[in-house]
């Protein structure tokens, strides 16, 4: 059977999979034994086993539930309205001081949180409901939530950047370093472009004076103390790893170490948190270990059958040059963003593409950078787009799905800019790793 055949034939069963329903994880396990059988017969199941008890051999992997749990705890600790609460008092006389407090709380939390979907039904809770009853338009309300939401998607501790390094066998300490210039950078251009179209357009966001902006220096002082353990649980894991005092392991346990602190320190440590926190922690970690063994089952046997050497030919064989190359995968991303989650993108395409593109002189580290940024659009961008749908769940009955999606067009502008920054000028995300203690 010729490897064409096998690769139209592999695709065709799991996108026909996936149609009638069934999981993305089992889609692709259940291709990957299919045609383990059918190529190589009862002995094909070996490469299966084999794959997965390797997998199960990486300890790095334990660093994935450490850092969920660390986010459970610290959203169950209610962190998010203490930092939104003390942001807002900070910002409420500039222009579009709710929105911009909506983002700097976001990436106060993306340091924190680094799990797609908490930070966003987090602070919709607490943000969205403010914004509204002053007056403040939906656009610019529903967008910045969104968009300020996915910055956990590139700011460390983020889990993609822990199975990025996993499937393509990069420092994961290294990504994490990478991703924290882009991810202010971006933040950045978040927040200047709501300052200057709250200046513009005023009624957008009206700066009626808030009982915050009367607060005298001390009590804003006050509320901030309660946050100097979760900045110091963040700075202690970051700087673990830059300075090369712990793995990623080691450093997602000083991580819920942390977290539990805050908790007890504000009140918050009672067995129902705990418990709630343990069972988001399981769902979470479960999901991502069957997607990362279902999909380790298919690429494997599609790599046996000569399928990722077929593709890798393709790709080079195309006459667009490297950064042409490059250009295309990313269109490949987005494009299966739309559609796909982005744990299914990384595992199906990121074995792949990633050794193609390193063979052609791109720093991996780099790449696993732009994969992040690429997620982070297809994370708002419709008609998947998660975060959309994650805010619906938390918003008012009368705000639409529509009325989300159209609120992100500009944010997703921005990221569209901020990629073509970080691909023309490298060192954005290279330069801090390259300073880390070895």
């Amino acid at each position: 059977m010729s490897i064409e055949l096998v690769s139209a034939l592999m695709a065709g069963s799991f996108v026909g999979l996936l149609l009638i329903g069934m999981p993305l994880a089992f889609a692709a396990g259940a291709v990957g034994v299919l045609f383990a059988l059918v190529l190589y017969g009862a002995p094909g199941l070996t490469l299966v086993v084999s794959r997965v008890f390797t997998l199960l051999g990486n300890s790095v992997l334990v660093s994935v539930p450490l850092f969920v749990f660390m986010a459970c705890l610290l959203e169950r600790a209610g962190i998010a309205d203490d930092i939104f609460r003390v942001v807002a008092a900070w910002a409420s006389r500039v222009p579009g001081g709710l929105a911009v407090a909506v983002i700097l709380t976001s990436t106060l939390m993306a340091a924190m949180v680094g799990v797609l979907g908490a930070e966003i039904v987090t602070i919709g809770i607490v943000a969205l409901p403010a914004m509204l009853s002053r007056g403040y338009s939906k656009d610019l309300a529903l967008g910045s939530i969104c968009a300020g939401g996915g910055l956990a998607t590139l700011i460390p501790p983020s889990v993609v950047f822990i199975m990025y390094g996993l499937t393509a066998g990069v420092s994961i300490g290294q990504l994490y370093m990478a991703g924290i210039i882009p991810g202010l950078m971006l933040a950045s251009m978040y927040i200047a472009y709501i300052m200057v179209r709250a200046t513009l357009n005023p009624a957008l966001a009206p700066r009626a004076l808030t009982e915050e902006a009367t607060w005298p220096l001390s009590r804003k002082l006050g509320l901030a103390r309660h946050l100097v353990l979760p900045g110091l649980v963040v700075l202690m894991v970051l700087g673990s790893l830059y300075f090369g005092w712990a793995t990623p392991t080691e450093a997602g346990g000083v991580g819920v170490f942390g977290a539990a602190l805050s908790m007890i320190a504000k009140g918050r440590m009672s067995w129902d948190n705990v418990r709630r926190a343990v069972e988001e922690t399981t769902k979470t970690t479960a999901m991502l270990y069957w997607l990362f063994f279902g999909s380790s089952a298919l690429i494997g046997v599609y790599t046996l059958a000569g399928g990722t050497q077929m593709v890798q030919s393709m790709l080079t064989a195309f006459p667009l040059g490297p950064v042409g190359l490059l250009i295309v995968v990313q269109l490949v991303w987005i494009v299966l963003g739309c559609f796909i989650d982005w744990i299914g993108i990384l595992l199906l395409t990121a074995p792949i593409f990633v050794p193609v593109m390193v063979n052609m002189g791109f720093d991996p580290v780099w790449l696993g950078v732009l994969f992040c940024m690429n997620m982070q659009i297809s994370y708002i961008s419709p008609p998947f787009g998660p975060a959309a749908f994650y805010l619906k769940g938390v918003a008012p009955p009368d705000i639409t799905i529509g009325d989300i999606f159209r609120s992100i067009w500009p944010y997703l502008g921005l990221q569209v800019v901020a990629l073509g920054i970080v691909m023309a000028f490298p060192q954005i995300a290279l330069w801090l790793p390259q300073t880390m203690s070895r």
